[in-house]
């Protein structure tokens, strides 16, 4: 998300560099780009014009001190202005003291609401709440089955009513049933549409005046860009809505709704939806997407995904074999899952400043990362911890077994022990230094050369026979 607005703003930022200071003709010439930016991506036109009038206010007569350059200066303040469109934002869903905590969740059909309803519940059992997910869409054909189908997987229990058709009366009972369970927390999915109608209106408005919902959450597609926004106003209207969550996160690539609902409705985004797993929900933090959107990374959420999937005594042996300079293949694999876990690859290496630009047009695909795996799976484990003995003979055996060409293995062979002693002066580095190092690195062209290219049409390495004729004349 956000790519194409990320390069434009740098684009124009880019263009104040080496002027001694900020003027008003400069800055008007950059708000401009990136007014036009801002409108490609889908931002409303009146949040566009008001923020890059306050972006103009705050520049003008700022002086460029000698540690800042004009475009460092413009990025503060554009990086602050986006904050202030976007924040400031609760994220913590507010549990009551007298459980228990039930949340309302709104939206058309489409925008994947069932499925957040299980990433909310999921969310809530990762805090040590013990939800319960209600079937109060009775109007979709499957709806009360999917969610037992995701609650199963989340081991939650799911309240359903077949027999009764009336989705008010059924929220009612889920809440005493949530008592007599010791659920502490009540998730209830309603009835949506394709748009919106008096119908659909009026029974989530029933069900929230039936079950007083301490929290209701407007679940938007974020790639419906300003239709989203819309959404949001009319539904505010009738259920003084508490956030909204935006799902689809990852597929839309303009980003406005993000940068339009809060100016618009001025209610907070709480939750984003980046995937289609049921662990796939981030809070949102206008500071944090702010720094994504201007090139900055998010080293703050990057950590909070590690903290989430890495094993911390594997992490600590993984630091001390880094130390010794003994890192082998088999060590590269454990890190390389434990970063599939937290997501696409790409998206990861976007969140290290300064790693994101530069492999923007780099292709990661799936494929690619399994078959890294499988050179490395090919291996004898004396090779995987010292890959540099491996020959010409050893790296045709491993081609065959893992299927691909041996240039493939020499090429990861050979920068995984280029990057060895960089791995070890890593260990020794502070956070700032390590993530100095990795954009180096990204720079330098070195985690490419880690992701082999399988060649187009060829699934398999076959080696060539040698030409029988050719044998012939030999003898």
């Amino acid at each position: 998300m956000f790519d194409a607005l990320s390069e434009r703003l740098g684009k124009a930022i880019h263009s104040l560099r080496g002027r001694g200071r900020v003027t008003e003709s400069n800055v008007r010439d950059a708000m401009r780009e990136i007014r036009t930016a801002l409108l490609e991506a889908d931002v409303h036109v009146d949040v566009a014009r008001d923020f890059c009038d306050t972006c103009v206010e705050a520049a003008l007569g700022q002086k460029v001190i000698e540690t800042l350059r004009p475009e460092q200066v413009i990025v503060k303040i554009v990086h602050d202005e986006l904050i202030k469109l976007m924040g400031p934002i609760e994220t913590r869903i507010p549990f009551v003291s007298q459980p228990p905590t039930i949340v309302l969740m709104a939206g058309l059909q489409g925008s994947g609401k069932t499925t957040t309803c299980a990433k909310l519940a999921r969310y809530c059992m990762m805090r040590g709440k013990k939800p319960l997910l209600v079937a109060a869409d009775l109007k979709r054909p499957a709806a009360i089955d999917q969610l037992e189908v995701l609650g199963q997987q989340l081991e939650v229990p799911v309240f359903a009513e077949r027999d009764h058709q009336n989705a008010v009366r059924v929220c009612r009972h889920a809440v005493r049933d949530a008592r007599k369970l010791d659920r502490d927390v009540v998730i209830l999915d309603t009835a949506g549409r394709l748009a919106i109608d008096e119908e659909m209106m009026n029974e989530v408005s029933q069900i929230a005046n039936s079950t007083t919902p301490h929290q209701i959450y407007l679940v938007l597609d974020a790639m419906t860009g300003q239709d989203a926004v819309a959404t949001a106003k009319t539904f505010d209207e009738r259920l003084e809505l508490d956030g909204v969550i935006l799902t689809k996160f990852d597929s839309d690539t303009r980003g406005g709704a993000a940068l339009s609902v809060k100016a618009i409705t001025g209610k907070p985004i709480k939750f984003i939806g980046v995937g289609e797993k049921l662990d796939a929900l981030e809070e949102f933090h206008a500071e944090r997407i702010a720094g994504r959107i201007l090139g900055m990374g998010d080293v703050v959420s990057l950590v909070e995904k590690a903290q989430q999937v890495v094993d911390a005594e594997t992490a600590a042996r993984t630091q001390e074999r880094m130390a010794k300079g003994t890192l082998g293949l088999d060590d590269f694999l454990v890190q390389l899952d434990s970063m599939r876990k937290m997501g696409p690859m790409k998206q990861i290496l976007k969140m290290i400043p300064g790693v994101g630009a530069a492999l923007k047009d780099l292709d990661m695909p799936e494929e690619e990362l399994n078959r890294v795996k499988g050179i490395v799976h090919s291996m004898t484990l004396k090779e995987r911890r010292t890959p540099e003995t491996i020959e010409a003979s050893r790296r045709r055996r491993i081609a065959r077994g893992a299927g691909v060409e041996p240039q493939e293995v020499s090429g990861l062979v050979k920068q995984f022990v280029q990057m060895k002693p960089m791995m070890k002066a890593m260990a020794g580095m502070g956070i700032g230094q390590r993530m100095k190092m990795t954009q180096q690195l990204a720079q330098s062209g070195m985690m490419e050369g880690l992701m082999p290219k399988a060649k187009k049409g060829s699934t398999r390495y076959r080696p060539r026979r040698p030409d029988k004729r050719k044998r012939r004349r030999r003898r």
